[in-house]
């Protein structure tokens, strides 16, 4: 359907595909878990590196007994139980039990500082944390009850399978209803535009998301599906977009708990991995790396993969389409207020075309999106960059015990506003053109980082890239690149500059470059600007 004008002269674009139902009355683990009964052999998760499997049944068994355990030590409806767990095979299992107990679970980095998840269990009120072996040092401190995973008892804990076996010697308690508008997932959404809030998502929003997002998914492609479970597991896009998705299909995750590249390409040939969702820094690295030509590359049953979280440079998509050439490149955007927004590949065979290049693809079913002039909230037609705005049913209920944060972003219509900064074509195609907090400010003129980033991973002698801005007293901000360079490379900074002046607007021109071992990224693949900032500008002060 195109964009509709409403009486108000509002410009609002809906799905070019008719709606889905979304079914009432079931939990997300209900959702997940339907029509199972003919797949309880078949491995819902395998991790890549040790073999250990999780079959359908035992998923299904072990939610329930989870479910009851927690809900005899205590756990009531509403409450947190935060997950301080690597990408594992037990994942699904742990994240479903709390969800089907009425705990709402809240993924933690396993990598993160005691003082990072403190202030996690404390912003949420968390009644209890879920780890291993390796991390239980670190949570034991913070004066909460641990289940620790594994074969090994440790002390002041409570070990992982006894409490499995006490779910079994539970009767079934007389459990709060779970509705679809109870809470069932709090992440916390990155502290790279400040504070971390945490984000109420229910049941609810969850089931809408995937219905919307797997609405091109045939029903020959049931059981069939083999994710590479990399992204991790407590971020949404690991638990709902890969998880929660896969085990819906009835297809198998193929967990990683950590990069490394050999294990990367091993994991994807031996397991067979049909879809792989990445990061762009991994696309970089496939394509630029000279330990990918150890590999057969032509055992790799990859269809796809999936880049979302950053913009993939165009120059980067060609190249890896000329050394992959069976496999398709999809792009998506979202983000953890909302989950999935668009994806670029529909169904061809159910008439759903797929999105320009470049572009982070058509707007899912059921969603409503609109596009303002971030000075006077104005609605804009096609065509025109504006604050991308998106309304449904998976937007979030708001941050957790933070008003007006949540007034911020939600608005009195129900608008979640993204911060991002992008328009839609004639076609439904969105693009992204950067976020509003990244915008270069060039004497009044915007510059996109990306844009700049874009254009110098073209560079041969460019092996990563970011654009920061600098704070200049004539023009107000400067964009300065911080250059990852070839160790043969032989060029200097006038070249770099030069390079990007002989392809862009003068306003848009690279004022400064700063060559560095490596480009600092969160775990999703965000480029950590402020942090390279931070670092140019106390070198410049000394």
């Amino acid at each position: 359907m195109e964009s509709q004008k409403q009486e108000d002269n509002e410009y609002i674009f809906r799905s070019l595909y008719p709606s889905v139902p979304i079914p009432d009355k079931l939990t997300l683990p209900e959702f997940v878990l339907q029509g199972v009964e003919e797949y309880t052999e078949n491995v819902a998760f395998v991790e890549a590196v040790t073999g250990k499997a999780v079959t359908y049944g035992d998923v299904v068994r072990d939610t329930k007994r989870l479910a009851k355990a927690l809900t005899s030590l205590g756990l009531r409806k509403g409450q947190v139980m935060v997950v301080v767990l690597p990408n594992v095979a037990e994942y699904g299992i742990i994240a479903l039990g709390i969800m089907s107990a009425g705990g709402v679970f809240s993924g933690a980095n396993p990598t993160a500082l005691v003082s990072e998840i403190k202030k996690q269990v404390e912003a949420s009120g968390a009644r209890g944390i879920i780890t291993d072996a390796t991390n239980c040092e670190k949570v034991k401190s913070l004066g909460l009850p641990v289940i620790v995973l594994g074969e090994e008892k440790i002390e002041g804990a409570v070990n992982w399978k006894d409490l499995l076996e006490a779910g079994d010697k539970c009767g079934d308690t007389d459990n709060e209803e779970i509705l679809q508008t109870d809470l069932c997932a709090l992440p916390f959404s990155s502290g790279t535009t400040g504070l971390q809030k945490g984000v109420m998502l229910t049941h609810r929003n969850l089931i809408a998301n995937l219905c919307s997002t797997l609405f091109g998914v045939r029903s020959e492609m049931i059981g069939q599906i083999v994710t590479l479970g990399l992204i991790p597991f407590f971020h949404i896009y690991g638990i709902v977009g890969i998880c929660c998705a896969t085990m819906k299909n009835k297809g198998k995750v193929v967990a990683m708990s950590r990069y490394d590249l050999r294990i990367f390409l091993n994991a994807l040939i031996a397991h067979e991995v049909s879809f792989a969702p990445i990061v762009p820094p991994i696309i970089l690295n496939l394509v630029k790396n000279p330990i990918v030509d150890e590999f057969d590359l032509s055992k790799l049953k990859l269809q796809s993969v999936m880049t979302a979280a950053a913009p993939l440079a165009p120059e980067l998509l060609t190249a890896f389409e000329a050394k992959f050439p069976n496999v398709q490149v999809q792009e998506a955007y979202g983000l953890t207020e909302h989950s999935c927004i668009t994806l670029t590949h529909g169904d061809p065979e159910k008439g759903q075309g797929i999105a320009k290049r470049n572009s982070v693809g058509f707007i899912l079913p059921n969603l409503e999106v609109k596009f303002i002039d971030p000075d006077t909230g104005r609605s804009l037609p096609k065509n025109t960059s504006g604050e991308l705005c998106v309304r449904s049913q998976c937007v979030m209920q708001g941050y957790f015990m933070n008003k007006e944060e949540t007034d911020k972003t939600i608005d009195e219509q129900g608008w979640l506003h993204t911060g991002d900064i992008g328009y839609i074509d004639d076609d439904g195609d969105i693009f992204i053109v950067d976020r509003i907090k990244e915008l270069i400010k060039y004497k009044g003129f915007q510059v996109a980082p990306a844009e700049l980033e874009a254009i110098l991973l073209t560079h041969p002698s460019v092996e990563d890239v970011a654009v920061v801005p600098l704070p200049d007293e004539e023009a107000g901000e400067i964009p300065a690149a911080c250059v990852v360079i070839n160790p043969k490379a032989t060029e200097k900074e006038e070249d770099i500059l030069n390079f990007v002046a002989a392809n862009v607007a003068h306003y848009k021109k690279v004022r400064a470059v700063h060559f560095v071992d490596s480009i600092p990224k969160s775990l999703s693949g965000k480029i950590m600007r402020r942090l390279l900032r931070d670092k140019i500008l106390s070198i410049n002060k000394k």
